[in-house]
């Protein structure tokens, strides 16, 4: 009897266990297939709402797991325009070759921005450039300045400039080129109106033109470019000649005795002239700096020794 009941309560067990197993078999399969159904709902919702063509049978969905998916390349902001900034140097550097601003004094930020209508990112651009030129000098927690030259370094940079004319002047290929004669008549006539009008811009422009193209002749880049780059520092000196009308006629006669000189291929004449036409601005220049700073050291004919005087 005993027996008898251990195996029953045996089988009883067994089945009793074999049950549960099937019951939580079904129960999962169940729950996986609603899972399945689930996932497949929301594919084809997806699909349908994307227009995306379905995966392919056998290569299972990959799905994005949090803070993996890369993010969206960003298009880079589009360069700042230097229009803003040309425009504003552009206008300085007219006002210091008219003499509007004079040497030493204060370029205010916060002012030329209420003067263009900009900000001061475009305002310190354009003082980046005039500083390269030579234009405008950086003091340490005082700012930009107009660049105020002592006499002694006016006489150094003409002493420069001289040397390096004449040597342009006196390598240029003669005969010069019809074309060459009337491109350098046209500029002369330009500035000998501007003189006449009173239009001290154009003078200033059509002389700079003048003499880019009578430089430009003697073929030398590199000679041209330094020509040029010596020019741009002195411009804040020109508007202390072109203050007298002496000073401009003297200019306009110059022009057109070098016209002359190289439509005859004169070349000493030419070199004479050459030296002649840069003296009215530096001896005009130092007058002013020692009237206003007291008298400094300087030199007489750029660089033949300190001199006691101002130079004529």
């Amino acid at each position: 009897m005993v027996a008898w009941l251990k195996i029953v309560y045996n089988d009883v067990y067994d089945l009793t266990v074999q049950n549960r197993k099937l019951q939580l078999s079904s129960f999962g399969r169940s729950r996986r297939t609603a899972a399945r159904a689930q996932d497949k709902t929301q594919d084809k919702t997806q699909d349908k709402e994307s227009g995306n063509r379905k995966p392919m049978a056998g290569k299972p969905r990959k799905r994005a797991r949090a803070g993996t998916a890369k993010p969206s390349a960003v298009a880079p902001s589009p360069a700042r325009q230097p229009a803003a900034a040309a425009m504003i140097a552009k206008r300085i550097e007219e006002d210091i070759v008219l003499g509007r601003r004079r040497p030493r004094e204060r370029l205010v930020e916060q002012d030329l921005c209420d003067l263009v209508g900009t900000h001061r990112g475009d305002v310190r651009l354009a003082l980046f450039e005039l500083e390269k030129k030579g234009l405008v000098e950086r003091i340490p927690n005082r700012g930009a300045i107009v660049r105020g030259l002592t006499p002694l370094e006016v006489s150094e940079i003409y002493r420069v400039r001289e040397e390096l004319e004449v040597m342009a002047v006196r390598i240029i290929p003669f005969p010069v080129a019809p074309k060459d004669i009337s491109r350098l008549e046209q500029l002369q006539r330009q500035h000998t109106t501007a003189i006449a009008a009173g239009d001290l811009l154009t003078v200033f422009y059509s002389n700079l033109s003048f003499h880019q193209v009578l430089f430009g002749l003697c073929g030398n880049s590199c000679l041209i470019e330094t020509i040029d780059w010596l020019a741009q520092k002195v411009y804040g000196i020109r508007s202390y000649a072109n203050a007298f009308p002496e000073s401009l006629e003297r200019a306009r006669r110059d022009h057109l005795d070098m016209i002359k000189a190289i439509r005859e291929s004169a070349r000493d004449e030419l070199i004479a002239l050459t030296r002649r036409h840069l003296e009215p601005s530096p001896q005009a220049y130092i007058r002013d700096y020692e009237r206003r700073f007291g008298k400094a050291e300087t030199t007489d004919g750029f660089g033949k020794g300190p001199a006691d005087r101002t130079p004529r």
